[in-house]
């Protein structure tokens, strides 16, 4: 019944239009200190109420205090929220094809290319779009974690170490590595990691290194960090609902495009700086930091191989989807497109890497067509 007045309440909000400074949901799942939140949210959306001019002001609610990660897609359909950020990995059945490209991001070595490759990917591939739009949503932009690294309550270094460890992962293709190590892949939201590895339900947790400073602070918990690189984890940053992106007429939706190409730049950048700090500190703190030995890195190396090969097939039947080849090709190509045009700036200089995101994907997006 909450749920209904809320979306109620939403609608008849909308239905005023945006003249008088409403206040719409925005939702995340991540605690206030993590990096897609505090970074990804709260700038974002003083940015957005400063370029309308107070119109569209945002209510930020975190630690899914409004909805959880697995039914934040449904409750943007819903109008529940009007903006949320969607972790692909937790509706694989709603979202086969950008779960897809979640699972490619395993063999993904540049998270800041990934993340512009992903946000251009979902702009301009009418399959996504039109997958997204299916749930009463549009998808504005995506991020790619730092690369994921191994962390747990004891050492790992080979194949013998991890073999029957309970592993929480995040996706297909990590799942499927695990298992290929003899581990046991354990699916738990982000917000129950630090439980599980306290509690022992869970040794070890696939995640970006910045998650052991910020957000989740695992750094508190775990014992040790195998560098092993493990592709990354995608997700989209900002999903809107359908009925709220159209009511709000092309000039406020130019001005949130705008604005969302600075807030793609500003969290891959704080990604980036985050990872040396984290590990330096994790250093300090006395944790382990441990270099895989060849056994390992051999068997990374065997697994990515067939990612690419064959997951859009699996996707394909395992799904029911048409075949999505050609999303995970354009995906791909875009990999290798930002990372050649990243080659050419400072990847520190917010303004550089802002005005090239803007330059090469939202100046392209016409504000009186897209999402409609």
């Amino acid at each position: 019944m909450k749920k209904i007045l809320t979306a109620t309440v939403a609608s008849l909000t909308l239905m005023t239009g945006v003249a008088h400074a409403d206040k719409y949901q925005a939702t995340t799942w991540l605690a206030p200190s993590h990096i897609l939140t505090s970074v990804g949210y709260v700038p974002f959306l003083a940015d957005v109420k400063a370029a309308t001019k107070g119109k569209i002001d945002f209510e930020l609610y975190s630690s899914g205090s409004l909805v959880p990660a697995q039914t934040t897609l449904g409750a943007l359909g819903d109008n529940v929220a009007q903006l949320g950020l969607v972790a692909t990995s937790y509706t694989p059945s709603e979202l086969p094809i950008s779960g897809l490209i979640n699972d490619l991001a395993f063999v993904a070595q540049n998270d800041m290319a990934t993340a512009f490759a992903l946000t251009e990917t979902v702009l301009t591939n009418k399959r996504i779009q039109a997958e997204f739009a299916k749930h009463g949503t549009v998808a504005l932009a995506g991020y790619s974690t730092p690369t994921y690294l191994m962390l747990c309550m004891r050492d790992v270094r080979d194949l013998n170490d991890v073999k029957g460890l309970k592993i929480r992962t995040a996706g297909t293709a990590q799942n499927e590595w695990v298992a290929s190590l003899g581990a046991v892949p354990v699916a738990v939201t982000a917000a129950d990691v630090y439980s599980g590895l306290e509690r022992g339900s869970i040794d070890c947790t696939l995640t970006d290194p910045t998650s052991l400073e910020t957000g989740l602070k695992l750094w508190e918990v775990v014992k040790t960090i195998t560098m092993l690189e493990q592709g990354t984890s995608l997700g989209v940053t900002y999903v809107y609902n359908k009925d709220f992106w159209s009511d709000i007429g092309p000039e406020n939706r130019r001005k949130l495009l705008d604005v969302t190409a600075r807030s793609v730049a500003r969290v891959q950048i704080a990604y980036s700086q985050a990872v040396s700090k984290a590990l330096k500190g994790s250093k300090e703190r006395g944790l382990k930091i441990n270099e895989p030995d060849a056994s390992l890195v051999q068997a990374l190396a065997k697994f990515r191989a067939g990612v690419v090969d064959s997951y859009p097939s699996r996707t394909a039947k395992e799904r029911r989807v048409q075949d999505p080849t050609d999303v995970a090709k354009q995906f791909l190509e875009l990999q290798s497109k930002w990372t050649k045009l990243l080659e050419g700036i400072d990847v520190n200089n917010e303004d550089a890497v802002a005005k090239l995101v803007a330059d090469e994907i939202f100046s392209k997006v016409d504000e009186k067509s897209f999402g409609l």
